[in-house]
């Protein structure tokens, strides 16, 4: 039973850490981080990132995606989708880049220096997604564009990945000639996922939810929106892409039904109360302080460069398609938080040789960082929108 016990002192510490952030004007989401370094191996050791902790936490963010999801105005992602494609490719093509170049400054080789410009170039909206939902701000044009070109941004950086495993395939995994094939293989699966979701949408769904009205178990709506969740998350994964891609789109298919304020008022509970919060705390474990000194200026630059190119590049993006500098600085802002993405990329690209031993405590502690930095850009952001709005 050591796991409940984990389970119990996480839940504890990060109502108690979210709660003391709220009083010193920070979002909740920076005391439920700092949970995690504190209780995990960098501080305290009292837990440790188990297959326990680990599944709970990719749970945790499934379901937070699916709230934003339901939360999501899809009118409105159809009317911003121009900007969000702005505001994805400048954010993406902007980190690799600049930090490819800052890491070869570091003498690291051009291959390890490229897929840490990949690396850095995901983006975790989850962190984002709980600070505008905290700060009442998900559902206007910025927080739409945010959710629109994270998923945009997510399958760039899939697919620039999937480039370099296949450029580098006899490297990463002894691959063969049947690397770019294989390439060529997923990329189909891919697009099919994504037309077949227009279907989903308008037609599976609502067939699944009346399905799920009908069936004569507690809760059995909210039942059945989970089935679909985690369903389309299990697909997402299946074929390559993040499951948190699919478990957004489930969000926005269930918001459209007639069902949307039921399951909503049911959801919430199960994600905040439990999983959620696990899955910030997992993103503290993976902190470590080992060979952060001798490393030190190596995290300092890769961190600023990682924050200024993502902010500059989806800012940028964003005043191209026509939103004020103001807009842009939030948009920017929400796109700032590596977190689990990158994490998941820094891991493949260890275990496939692409990123070296040395390195690699450096970068996660770099990833960790903008982690943390991100919420307070972005609350920033909005108080200086919402102060704009109220003198209007």
């Amino acid at each position: 039973m050591g796991y409940v016990g984990s389970l119990s002192l996480i839940l504890i510490v990060t109502a108690v850490a979210g709660h003391l952030s709220v009083r010193m004007g920070l979002p909740a989401v920076i005391g439920q981080l700092l949970s995690g370094i504190i209780l995990g191996p960098a501080l305290l050791g009292w837990v440790t990132a188990t297959s326990f902790i680990k599944d709970f936490a990719e749970l945790g963010v499934i379901i937070l995606m699916f709230m934003a999801g339901l939360e999501s105005d899809l009118q409105l992602l159809k009317k911003y989708w121009k900007p969000s494609l702005f505001v994805a490719v400048l954010g993406v093509i902007l980190p690799v880049a600049v930090i490819d170049w800052c890491s070869q400054l570091f003498h690291l080789g051009s291959t390890e220096s490229l897929f840490l410009g990949v690396t850095f170039a995901a983006t975790s909206v989850s962190i984002s997604v709980a600070v505008l939902k905290e700060l009442g701000a998900l559902e206007g044009k910025e927080g739409t564009t945010i959710l629109g070109a994270a998923v945009v941004d997510d399958v760039l950086a899939v697919l620039i990945l999937s480039l370099m495993i296949s450029l580098f395939g006899s490297e990463v995994s002894g691959g063969g000639s049947h690397s770019s094939t294989n390439l060529g293989v997923s990329l189909a699966i891919q697009l099919v996922f994504f037309i077949a979701l227009y279907f989903v949408v308008k037609w599976l769904v609502p067939f699944l939810m009346k399905i799920g009205n009908g069936l004569l178990v507690p809760t059995s709506v909210t039942l059945m929106s989970l089935v679909i969740c985690f369903g389309l998350s299990y697909l997402a994964d299946l074929i390559g892409l993040s499951a948190v891609i699919g478990a957004f789109f489930a969000g926005i298919a269930v918001g459209q039904t007639d069902y949307h304020t039921i399951i909503d008022e049911h959801i919430q509970p199960i994600g905040n109360a439990v999983f959620i919060p696990v899955f910030f705390v997992s993103i503290g474990l993976n902190m470590s302080f080992d060979g952060v000194l001798q490393d030190f200026w190596f995290i300092v630059v890769i961190t600023i460069a990682a924050i200024v190119t993502k902010l500059a590049g989806a800012g940028i993006g964003a005043k191209l398609a026509g939103f004020s500098w103001l807009s842009g600085y939030e948009i920017g802002a929400g796109m700032v938080s590596r977190g689990e993405m990158a994490l998941i990329i820094a891991q493949i690209g260890y275990q496939g040789k692409l990123l070296s031993e040395d390195r690699y405590s450096a970068v996660i502690t770099a990833i960790i960082l903008t982690t943390l930095i991100a919420p307070i850009l972005l609350r920033h952001a909005v108080k200086r929108m919402k102060a704009l709005d109220t003198a209007a």
